[in-house]
C-alpha cells in the first residue's frame, strides 16, 4: 500500500513565515519613511518656526530700545528660511590662528572660550538678552532669507535650531577680521541650503542692536575639505586651493556650509567684503 504524505501543515507553517517576513518588511519600511518624514520636513518646519519666533523676539527687544529697523544701514528681505562661545564677540579675530576641525563638522575655532578672551571693542555689538543665545539678525535678499545669528557652531545649542552660528574667535560684525559663520544646508530649517546661489555683488546685511552692516559678496568658492581652516581666519584664503581668499587685512564675512546636498563631504564657502 502507498504511503501517504501530509504536507498541509508545512505549507500551513511556511505561509505563516512568509507573512510574517513580509510583515516586518512593510513596517520596516514605514519605520524608514517616517524617519526621512522627520528629518526632511519636520526639523525643517520646527527649526524655521523657533527661527522666526527669534527673530521677531529680537526686533521686538531692539525696538524697545528704540533702536530701528535700518540702524545706519539699509535692510530688506524676506521671510525666514562645536559648543557656544562665552562672553561677547571676537575683536579682531586673532584666536582664529589656532583653528582645528571636527569630523564632519563645519570648520572650527579651537577653544571656544577663546572668544571671551578677545579684547571688548566700543564698536562691539552688544550682548545678547539674557534669554536669548542670538545676538544678530543675518539677511540675504537673493536668497530671501532672514535668520538669526548666535555664538558657537554646535549642533544642538545653535545650528539644529535653524540659527546661523558664529564661529568662536572669529572678529564681530562690521568689526576687521573675519565674520565667520557656519549653517545648515539641508534640514534643521536649512538656512544655508541656496547659499550656492549667490553671486559676485548680492549684499546682505547683518543687523546688531546698535546698528546694521551691509556686505557684498566678492568670491564663492565652490568646493573645499572639511578641514580647510584657512577660510576663517582673519585674512581668509583656502589651503587647500590658494587662488581663492584674500592677502590683505579687511572686514569680511564668511558663510560656511556642507556641499553637495545631503553630504557633509565638503564644505561651500562665500566671502563677502563690508561696504557700509
Amino acid at each position: 500500500m502507498p504511503v501517504v504524505v501530509q504536507t498541509r501543515g508545512r505549507r500551513r507553517a511556511g505561509g505563516r513565515v512568509l507573512w510574517a517576513c513580509a510583515e516586518t518588511f512593510v513596517t520596516c519600511g514605514v519605520l524608514v519613511l517616517l524617519l526621512v518624514v522627520h528629518q526632511l520636513w519636520w526639523t525643517n518646519q520646527q527649526a524655521r518656526a523657533e527661527a522666526r519666533e527669534q527673530v521677531s523676539t529680537l526686533e521686538r527687544e531692539w525696538g524697545e530700545w528704540g533702536i530701528s529697523p535700518s540702524g545706519g544701514g539699509e535692510v530688506r528681505g524676506g521671510e525666514v528660511g562645536g559648543g557656544d562661545a562665552a562672553g561677547g564677540d571676537a575683536g579682531s579675530g586673532d584666536a582664529a590662528s589656532d583653528v582645528t576641525v571636527e569630523g564632519g563638522e563645519p570648520p572650527v575655532v579651537s577653544g571656544e572660550s577663546a572668544a571671551s578672551s578677545s579684547r571688548p571693542s566700543s564698536s562691539s555689538p552688544a550682548p545678547p538678552a539674557p534669554d536669548s543665545r542670538a545676538f544678530a539678525i543675518l539677511r540675504i535678499p537673493r536668497l530671501g532669507l532672514t535668520v538669526p545669528v548666535a555664538r558657537g557652531v554646535s549642533k544642538r545649542s545653535v545650528l539644529d535650531k535653524g540659527y546661523v552660528g558664529h564661529y568662536p574667535g572669529t572678529a564681530g560684525p562690521g568689526l576687521s577680521g573675519n565674520f565667520a559663520l557656519a549653517g545648515h544646508r539641508n534640514t534643521h530649517g536649512e538656512p544655508f541650503r541656496y547659499v550656492n546661489r549667490l553671486r559676485e555683488g548680492d549684499r546682505i546685511t547683518v543687523r546688531t542692536r546698535e546698528r546694521t552692516f551691509t556686505y557684498r559678496v566678492d568670491q564663492v568658492l565652490p568646493q573645499t575639505a572639511p578641514r580647510d581652516v584657512g577660510v576663517i581666519q582673519a585674512v581668509p584664503r583656502s589651503l587647500v586651493k590658494p587662488s581663492y581668499g584674500y592677502s590683505r587685512p579687511g572686514s569680511y564675512l564668511t558663510l560656511t556650509t556642507c556641499t553637495p546636498e545631503f553630504s557633509s563631504a565638503y564644505r561651500l564657502v562665500v566671502w563677502a567684503k563690508l561696504v557700509s
